[in-house]
C-alpha cells in the first residue's frame, strides 16, 4: 500500500495555540473551492474528527502510534485518504508532546515524521516580534528530520504587527510565514465538550464554520498552504495489511450499534473492522425509543454522554427493558464508558437527580465537577471474556467526568488497567456482557473482534 496524496500536518507550540480554529476553518476554505479533503486527528479524540467531519462530508479519523504501531497507523492514513483531494492532519498538545517527555512517542511531530508530511506550525504572537522567531527556530532544531514549511502567526495586533513577526521568522529560520490571525478578530469555535456534538451533527455551526473560511481567506495564503501539501513525498506501508478481504474468517451476523445524541463515540476502525470479517452493523436510536434490532445476534454500546439525556433515557421504559431482557438472554455485548454508564442502575447528576438506567450492572454513576479520568490505558483481561482471552491485551483510552459506585460487594472486575496513574482494576464482567470506562481500539487488538463474532455466532444458533 502507497499513497502520494498531498498532505499538511497543522501543529502548534502548544494546546490552545488555535491549531483547531485553523484547521476547521482552512478544511472550509478548501472545501468551497471544491477540493475533497479528509481530515485526520493525531491521538485518541473524538471531538476534533467530528468538527472535520461536519465540515468536509467525510468521516474524519485518528491517527495514533501508541494504540498501535506505525505500519497499522499509515495504514489507516491511506484507507482513510482513497478518493480524497488533500489531507489535513490536526496535531495534538504541543508539536513534539507525546507519551512521555523523553520521546516523540505518540507526538504530531512522530506522525508528521512517519506519513512524509510537511508541517504548518501555529504560534501565539501576542506580545512578541522578534522573539517568534527564537520560538520556530526551536521547532525547527528539535528534530531535523522533520519539515517545518510554514508557519501561521496568531493573536497578532494588526497587519503591522504581523510584518514586524514574519520578517523576523524569515529572516532567521527561512521558513516561509503564509499567514495570521488577529486577536479577537476571528471568531474561535465554542468550548469543545461532549455537549457540543450533537449542536455539530445537527448542523447549527455551519454559519460559524462559513465565518472561519471567509476569515482564512482573507488572512492565510491557501495557494501557498497547497503548495507546501504537493511536496509530501510517498507513504509506503510494509507489512499485510490489516484491512483486507479476510475470506478465511466470516461471521455473517448482525451486530446491533446505538447510535444518537446519547451514544455516539465509535471509533470507524472499529466498526470497519468487524465489517471485514463479515459482520453488518445496524443502527439503532434507544434515545428515539427504539428497541434492540429483532435480527441482531450481538450489541455495542459506544460512548457518548447519556448523563446529559438521562431524563429521555429514563423515561424509554420499552427501551430499558428491552436492553435488560435481551442481554440477560446471553447476547453478546459490548459497552464502553456513556454505554457502561447506561447499563448501571442509576446516573445521578451534580445536583443530586436520580435516573434509572437498565440496571443490568449493579453499580451507580455518580457525576463529578471536575474531569475524573483522561489518558491511554494498556488493558488486561482478568479472565476469558466476550473480547478478550484471560491475559491477553489491547489498547485504548479514557475521558470522563462520571465515578462507578458498585453496590455489590465482590463486584466483577473484567480487567486490569495500566496508566499514567498506575494499575487499578476497572470494567465488568458476565458470561456474554464486557463494559468499562475504557474506549476500546480494535486495531490494538483484532482478535477482540474474532472472539466476540464468534460469541455472536454462537448466540444466533440459539436463537
Amino acid at each position: 500500500m502507497k499513497t502520494q496524496i498531498p498532505r499538511v500536518v497543522i501543529a502548534g507550540t502548544g494546546s490552545g495555540v488555535g491549531k483547531t480554529t485553523l484547521t476547521i476553518g482552512i478544511m472550509a476554505a478548501l472545501v468551497k473551492r471544491g477540493i475533497t479533503v479528509q481530515g485526520f486527528k493525531v491521538g485518541p479524540d473524538y471531538i476534533d474528527p467530528t468538527y472535520h467531519t461536519a465540515v468536509t462530508k467525510r468521516e474524519s479519523r485518528n491517527l495514533d502510534t501508541w494504540m498501535v504501531d506505525s505500519e497499522i497507523m499509515k495504514e489507516i492514513f491511506i484507507r482513510g485518504s482513497l478518493g480524497a483531494d488533500l489531507a489535513i492532519i490536526e496535531g495534538v498538545m504541543g508539536f513534539f508532546d507525546g507519551k512521555d517527555p523523553l520521546s516523540d512517542r505518540g507526538s504530531t511531530a512522530e506522525i508528521s515524521r512517519l506519513l512524509n508530511a510537511p508541517v504548518v506550525l501555529v504560534i501565539n504572537a501576542e506580545g512578541v516580534a522578534r522573539s517568534a522567531a527564537a520560538m520556530v527556530l526551536g521547532f525547527k532544531r528539535m528534530d531535523p528530520r522533520i519539515n517545518i514549511a510554514g508557519v501561521v502567526v496568531n493573536q497578532v495586533g494588526g497587519y503591522r504587527h504581523y510584518q514586524l513577526v514574519k520578517k523576523a521568522i524569515e529572516d532567521v529560520t527561512g521558513i516561509p510565514v503564509i499567514g495570521y490571525l488577529i486577536k479577537n478578530q476571528i471568531m474561535s469555535i465554542p468550548e469543545r465538550h461532549l455537549g457540543l456534538v450533537p449542536a455539530i451533527e445537527r448542523g447549527e455551526l455551519n454559519p460559524l464554520f462559513q465565518q472561519l473560511a471567509g476569515s482564512i481567506e482573507e488572512h492565510i495564503d491557501l495557494d501557498q498552504f497547497i503548495q507546501i501539501a504537493k511536496k509530501a513525498k510517498e507513504v509506503i506501508v510494509n507489512h499485510s495489511p490489516m484491512f483486507q478481504s479476510l475470506s478465511e474468517r466470516r461471521y455473517p451476523v448482525t451486530i446491533a450499534v446505538a447510535k444518537d445524541e446519547a451514544f455516539h463515540f465509535y471509533y470507524p476502525e472499529n466498526l470497519e473492522l468487524l465489517e471485514q470479517y463479515g459482520a453488518r452493523i445496524q443502527y439503532f436510536s434507544p434515545l428515539a425509543g427504539e428497541t434492540i434490532p429483532i435480527n441482531a445476534d450481538a450489541l455495542y454500546i459506544g460512548g457518548g454522554f447519556p448523563e446529559e439525556f438521562a431524563a429521555q433515557l429514563t423515561a424509554q421504559k420499552k427501551v430499558i427493558a428491552d436492553f435488560r431482557e435481551k442481554i440477560s438472554q446471553g447476547m453478546p455485548t459490548f459497552a464502553e464508558c456513556g454505554g457502561y454508564m447506561f447499563l448501571t442502575e442509576e446516573i445521578i447528576d451534580h445536583k443530586g437527580n436520580s435516573y434509572e438506567m437498565v440496571g443490568i450492572i449493579p453499580a451507580k454513576v455518580q457525576m463529578q465537577q471536575r474531569l475524573a479520568a483522561l489518558g491511554y490505558r494498556e488493558i488486561t483481561a482478568l479472565m476469558q471474556q466476550v473480547l478478550l482471552n484471560k491475559g491477553e491485551t489491547a489498547r485504548g483510552h479514557e475521558f470522563h467526568y462520571s465515578r462507578l459506585i458498585p453496590t455489590i460487594e465482590n463486584y466483577p472486575y473484567a480487567y486490569k488497567v495500566k496508566g499514567l496513574g498506575g494499575e487499578f482494576s476497572d470494567g465488568y464482567h458476565q458470561e456474554n456482557l464486557v463494559a468499562g470506562y475504557t474506549h476500546f481500539y480494535f486495531p490494538s487488538n483484532p482478535n477482540m473482534v474474532i472472539h466476540w463474532l464468534e460469541k455472536a455466532v454462537e448466540y444466533q444458533k440459539k436463537r
